[in-house]
């Protein structure tokens, strides 16, 4: 049984260390936003680029 617990204690936890590890890269939650935008901009792009009209 203490295995069960140990096992469901670390995949509830996973989640916030991949949370966290993705925060501390940006060190700050508006660095991850312009993270988020710069990439929506590529893709912007990209597909403008791809345009066959």
């Amino acid at each position: 049984m203490k295995r069960k617990s140990t096992i469901l204690a670390f995949l509830m936890a996973l989640p916030i260390l991949f949370l966290g590890s993705g925060l501390s890269a940006c060190n700050t939650v508006k660095g991850a936003g312009q993270d988020v935008k710069s990439a929506g901009k590529a893709i912007e792009n990209k597909a403008e680029d791809e345009k066959k009209y």
